[in-house]
């Protein structure tokens, strides 16, 4: 019922958009980097800008380097369930964690910090993986009578479509601005995957 009595108060979600995502980084994402123009050309239609960040301790669980004889791309077996295993990325305080050049980040309000728990990924950007840890992200919006959400960002089937989801649980109407972002494609169907996934929750994908 988020809304209903108010107006429609739009937010923009930035997620991710790292250095460490864009080509060159530890965690590069095929042409990134070219997400920057589209979101820096949509900002002005955005009451509210906000934006989230990875921000990993060096020991977190999600890297391979973490569990020895293991290596990127394997799984393990978690407490709160499995675990895919990356690269080493957006470590607290690196160069990495940064945000991509060029972004207009003077526009963002606020960032919300994800994954900083070394035992838990955190692929949402409003929740970790086991829904342990609350960003404050939904209550952000909610406090600032957002009713509508647009996301963008790095990556659309891993922490895009998770963020996205959950502002759906949260009772947001949600739109995922596809040029805005861009897939791992670890598998070359992963995208669109996730694209079917998000729209058989409700949300909008234009």
């Amino acid at each position: 019922m988020l809304g209903l009595f108010g107006s429609k108060t739009k937010a923009l979600i930035i997620v991710d958009v790292q250095n460490d995502f864009a080509p060159g980084g530890a965690l590069a994402v095929p042409k990134g980097d070219e997400v920057v123009p589209f979101i820096n050309s949509v900002l002005g239609e955005y009451k509210i800008v906000v934006a989230t960040k990875d921000w990993h301790p060096k020991n977190h669980c999600s890297f391979a380097s973490t569990h020895p004889g293991k290596k990127v791309g394997d799984r393990v077996d978690l407490e709160d369930g499995s675990q895919l295993l990356w690269p080493d990325h957006c470590v607290q305080g690196s160069p990495g964690a940064e945000f991509v050049k060029g972004l207009d980040a003077g526009k963002i309000q606020k960032t919300f910090q994800k994954g900083i728990d070394p035992d838990i990924d955190s692929y949402s950007g409003l929740f970790d993986n086991g829904f342990k840890r609350d960003t404050g992200l939904a209550k952000y919006l909610k406090d600032n009578k957002a009713s509508e959400v647009a996301i963008v960002g790095l990556a659309t089937d891993y922490t895009v479509k998770f963020t996205a989801l959950d502002c759906k649980k949260q009772g947001f109407n949600v739109t995922v601005l596809r040029k805005g972002c861009r897939a791992l494609n670890i598998k070359p169907d992963d995208e669109e995957k996730a694209l079917a996934e998000m729209r058989a929750a409700g949300v909008t994908v234009k």
